[in-house]
């Protein structure tokens, strides 16, 4: 019991990001037409997705190797067309083409920096950006006030380092 007490207790505990960030995809996006080149994508977008790349498509335009087709007019390359300036989206796969701008780098490493020890466990098991940016976007608790309404109704998607105001009661 004791043993399991101390494994439990080193688990929570906030270990040093032994790798850094990855802050590259491993491709160019030139490439992402060929098969050898797969992409990982926000998967769960009924109408739109986001690839690692930061392209955002109409699903029906997503390549069989995960990536955006580039050669279709609609697609869009770090669009944050349902976005706030303050980082809050009303569209996820919006949120995340955003979110992986080379611009929001040094929001996203302060963030890393300054999360507090509760979020610090979950964002540090991020292997690059855009799992960050896949984390990030998804609702959380700090999108929510008095647990079951959301602060911003609309724009609830948010990579930003705050969270929405609170709404007034």
């Amino acid at each position: 019991q004791e043993e399991r007490t101390v494994r439990d207790r080193t688990l929570l505990q906030v270990q040093e990001h032994e790798q850094p960030i990855m802050w590259k995809v491993k491709f160019s996006s030139g490439n992402s037409s060929q098969l050898s080149n797969q992409c990982r994508n926000s998967v769960q977008g009924k109408l739109l997705i986001t690839d690692e790349l930061g392209h955002i498509c109409e699903r029906k335009d997503l390549l069989v190797n995960g990536c955006c087709n580039v050669n279709v007019p609609s697609t869009k390359l770090y669009s944050c067309d349902s976005c706030l300036t303050n980082g809050c989206c009303s569209v996820y796969e919006y949120c995340v083409s955003c979110c992986l701008q080379p611009s929001k780098q040094h929001l996203l490493e302060r963030f890393l920096n300054r999360a507090a020890i509760a979020f610090q466990n979950l964002f540090m098991a991020v292997e690059d950006r855009f799992e960050l940016c896949l984390a990030k976007c998804r609702t959380s608790s700090q999108s929510v006030q008095h647990e079951n309404t959301y602060r911003d109704p609309i724009a609830k998607y948010c990579y930003g380092e705050y969270p929405p105001e609170l709404l007034p009661v």
